[in-house]
């Protein structure tokens, strides 16, 4: 058997499914696509190409984000992002976007100084998903935070948010804020999740959490393209709790064995392992290639080929931070 020609998934005419986000009338794309360092490492026309082809095949979600740092070189992606989407020129209300806010960036006027400055950047006029970073401030609290965003939902700003990889215990929080006050709480969390990171996603804490309806959203699926094969990445990636990065590395050449039996890629068994939690309404991916898009939404069908239970136990021994993170989270 023999791993699939990217060209020979061209052929393959799956439709990617939506699910409904937490308890709003959003429906997200099970699979979608982000802008962390990509659009601005791609070439236009081939980028126009890639988001079209995944528009077409039903993908409706995608995560933008303003990444610039203070001090450091200036960041375009998003920019870039918002000038693609008026080139194919897509009705706005056939996507979805999900925009990064910063704890860090919280001030007198809250969040609103920064999803002014993404809505310029990209070119939109609201967002439908916000998410907020990695809870490293602590000096907010967190009743300010779900007012903020209570207000900015009723200005017609924002749709719905989420949060990314904070603790169980913290969204259980916002959640209890956001019933007293009677305002929207966080519908879900975007977590790294993959065959390599599971220990938080699947622990105990987030599995009472998607037990009352909270959903993931899986993110940092391939470790920055490492469980792809990139072993030595360029690009900046995420950071590794529990420093089982190493370990990761090491296991790429088995992984790539696994994926050649299976007539499959190793990216494309990654995202399939994604697509078997319960409660995760989208898989993130950050293609930087049409053909890389195409793989990815051939995980869809792999997964119907081996069935969830059959794939997460051909995975389990993957598992690199299995005792090494705490899975109530950060």
């Amino acid at each position: 058997m023999h791993p699939l020609d990217p060209k020979e998934l061209a052929t393959v005419h799956t439709t990617v499914p939506r699910h409904r986000i937490g308890t709003t009338d959003l429906e997200a794309s099970a699979l979608s696509l982000g802008s962390w360092h990509t659009y601005d490492r791609v070439d236009f026309a081939d980028a126009v190409a890639m988001v079209r082809f995944a528009l077409d095949r039903g993908v409706t979600l995608f995560d933008v984000g303003v990444y610039g740092l203070p001090g450091a070189p200036p960041v375009f992606t998003d920019v870039l992002w918002g000038a693609i989407m008026r080139a194919i020129g897509i009705p706005r209300d056939e996507f979805l976007v999900s925009a990064k806010l910063w704890i860090e960036g919280f001030g007198p006027r809250g969040f609103r100084p920064q999803l002014e400055n993404t809505l310029l950047r990209t070119g939109l006029d609201h967002t439908d998903l916000v998410v907020l970073g990695d809870l490293r401030r602590h000096d907010v609290p967190l009743e300010d935070l779900v007012g903020d965003l209570a207000e900015l939902a009723e200005a017609g700003l924002i749709r719905a948010w989420g949060v990314n990889n904070w603790s169980a215990k913290n969204i259980t929080a916002l959640r209890a804020i956001a019933d007293r006050d009677q305002v929207p709480g966080p519908q879900l969390a975007q977590l790294k999740y993959s065959i390599a990171r599971r220990s938080i996603p699947d622990g105990a804490p987030f599995a009472e959490l998607f037990r009352t309806g909270f959903q993931l959203e899986a993110s940092d699926v391939l470790e920055g393209g490492i469980l792809a094969g990139n072993t030595t990445p360029e690009r900046a990636i995420g950071r590794d709790p529990g420093g089982v990065r190493e370990a990761i590395v090491a296991s790429v050449p088995v992984l790539a064995d696994l994926a050649h039996k299976l007539d499959t890629t190793p990216a494309q068994l990654c995202v399939a392992f994604t697509l078997t939690h319960p409660a995760n309404v989208s898989t993130l991916v950050g293609a930087s290639r049409l053909a890389q898009v195409e793989q990815n939404i051939g995980a869809f069908d792999l997964l119907a080929r081996i069935g969830a239970e059959e794939l997460r136990a051909l995975v389990e021994p993957f598992w690199a931070d299995r005792d090494a993170v705490d899975p109530e989270g950060p």
